[in-house]
């Protein structure tokens, strides 16, 4: 005897719809991203001219802006890869600087996640930024970061490292906007170690809606800022660690400001509102 199977009311399935809406969203808007992927990009002769336009263009014109320094190199050194490369965002200056802060063996076989609705819609600017920084495109409200066949998957599985800004824009006014979960949920599906890091001062020598780095202003003449790129302790997921236990790791690391002489962002947002007595 076949079992009773109430019919769902149209009230029900509106709102079963509703609830599911968002995911499929989600997911429809990643897999478009995976569409505007550019392999050609992760090639040997992409990667001679990208490491040489580092070297010899990129390099030299930020050296004129700004002074720049990383820390925690040695934690790297027996990192293997593929892992997740965790930092906070300000500016469009932190990926050159953290690449050229990388050891060669890593920056080599990184690929840095770009929001496809910023960098992608138009052919030109994709493909400049695809040669010049190796990125790769990603829906920046969530969709793709699970182990489901995506393109990321691909890029980590053929033993790829992804750079990953996990506030999903750069931050404005100073304060670093909210640590989202979709790096955490990635190292976790594949089980890979985190790198988190920490970049200051590029908030200051470009910031947000500037098309150019600037210079401090001094009293005769102008004088370069001062950038710094912290490595942290490589976090390694554990078999009952979660999604939000591996980012809440990632989070005490931006808020510590050990390790540099510049003070950390996040601990500037969370003093910003005290009073001395």
């Amino acid at each position: 005897m076949l079992p009773f199977r109430r019919k769902r009311s149209w009230k029900r399935r509106v709102k079963d719809a509703a609830r599911s809406a968002p995911k499929r969203g989600r997911d429809l808007r990643a897999a478009a991203a995976g569409q505007l992927d550019l392999p050609w990009a992760r090639s040997w002769a992409a990667g001679v001219a990208r490491e040489n336009f580092l070297r010899f263009v990129l390099g030299p014109t930020m050296d004129l802006y700004a002074r720049r320094r990383s820390t925690g190199r040695e934690k790297l050194a027996g990192v293997k890869g593929p892992v997740i490369l965790v930092a906070n965002h300000a500016s469009h200056m932190d990926t050159p600087v953290i690449l050229a802060a990388l050891p060669r063996r890593l920056r080599k076989r990184t690929a840095v996640a770009a929001a496809a609705d910023y960098f992608y819609r138009n052919r030109v600017i994709a493909s400049l930024v695809a040669l010049i920084f190796n990125t790769v495109p990603i829906e920046r409200r969530g969709g793709g970061m699970s182990k489901d066949g995506s393109h990321l998957d691909k890029l980590l599985d053929q033993g790829w490292n992804l750079l990953l800004y996990p506030e999903g824009t750069r931050s404005r006014g100073g304060v670093p906007g909210r640590v989202r979960r979709g790096a955490a949920v990635l190292a976790a599906a594949h089980n890979l170690s985190i790198v988190p890091i920490r970049v200051t001062g590029t908030g200051e020598t470009m910031p947000p809606g500037r098309l150019w780095p600037k210079r401090l202003h001094g009293k005769l003449l102008s004088k370069r800022h001062r950038i710094e790129v912290c490595f942290g302790e490589p976090i390694r997921p554990n078999g009952g660690d979660d999604a939000t236990a591996l980012i809440e790791r990632v989070q005490r690391f931006f808020e510590s400001g050990d390790g540099g002489a510049l003070a950390s962002p996040y601990r500037r947002r969370k003093t910003a509102g005290t009073r001395a007595d």
